[in-house]
């Protein structure tokens, strides 16, 4: 499959340097379109659909055909949507701002992951969008707000990705005012996680804390209950004192 595409749209694809998105244009420059079967087995993208929003978000716009797989199933297939997608000359600033966007969310919050609030190195550090583009559209790309971003560690990242796009509201309603109420949002202030009556609270033990770790979970295994429900009770009963 072959696409007639303008040297501009050419020029901007073959600018973008992530590595993710660089992998998916790269193929579909040389082949016309990369599957999802592709991104799996041939370069290790167990979630097609993300590695397909890495090259949007970048301004390069995509659409999903759908294709024969190697087993004779239809499976979904990604090609350029240049025609579709007018305004990607408007999206490109993203890939120029990033590493601005990166110092100055690293100058404000420290070089962190904003789910998990561990120290990241800086150059580990991915920069997401709070509400996702898939939500917010064309106006949470154009944003150079840094507020409108997050600093996550690539397992935050993930974990985020998989949470949203189980969401009700990524899957119908698109709303951007839930999504600003959401735990994968604005962690420090929320009043749901995807939609769910839940709080969520995820802690990491590192350095000297790691002995206390394994103090409290030798103390969970005698319980016999799991490391999550054991902090609980010990919250409950300090909580009472």
């Amino acid at each position: 499959m072959t696409q007639q595409l303008s040297k501009q749209f050419v020029e901007r694809a073959k600018a973008v340097t992530a590595k993710r998105a660089k992998t998916v244009i790269d193929h579909i420059l040389a082949h016309g379109q990369i599957t999802t079967e592709e991104l799996k087995i041939t370069y290790g993208y167990n979630h097609p659909p993300r590695a397909a929003r890495d090259v949007r978000e970048q301004g390069i716009p995509l659409k999903t055909i759908r294709v024969t797989g190697s087993d004779g199933r239809q499976i979904g297939a990604y090609v350029f949507d240049e025609n579709g997608g007018a305004n990607y000359s408007k999206r490109s600033g993203r890939t120029a701002l990033s590493n601005q966007l990166k110092m100055e969310l690293v100058q404000r919050h420290g070089a962190r992951c904003f789910i998990y609030l561990e120290p990241v190195e800086t150059r580990e550090l991915q920069i997401d969008h709070r509400v996702p583009y898939e939500i917010a559209g064309d106006s949470a790309t154009q944003s150079q707000d840094s507020h409108d971003f997050m600093l996550l560690c690539g397992s935050a990242n993930r974990a985020k990705s998989w949470s949203c796009e189980h969401c009700q509201n990524w899957l119908h309603d698109r709303d951007v005012a839930v999504c600003k109420n959401c735990y994968w949002a604005y962690p420090e202030s929320y009043t749901h996680v995807a939609m769910l009556a839940q709080r969520r609270l995820d802690i990491l033990w590192a350095g000297e804390e790691v002995a206390q770790y394994e103090a409290a979970h030798a103390e969970a295994l005698k319980a016999a209950v799991s490391m999550p429900d054991y902090v609980k009770l010990a919250l409950k009963k300090t909580l009472r004192k």
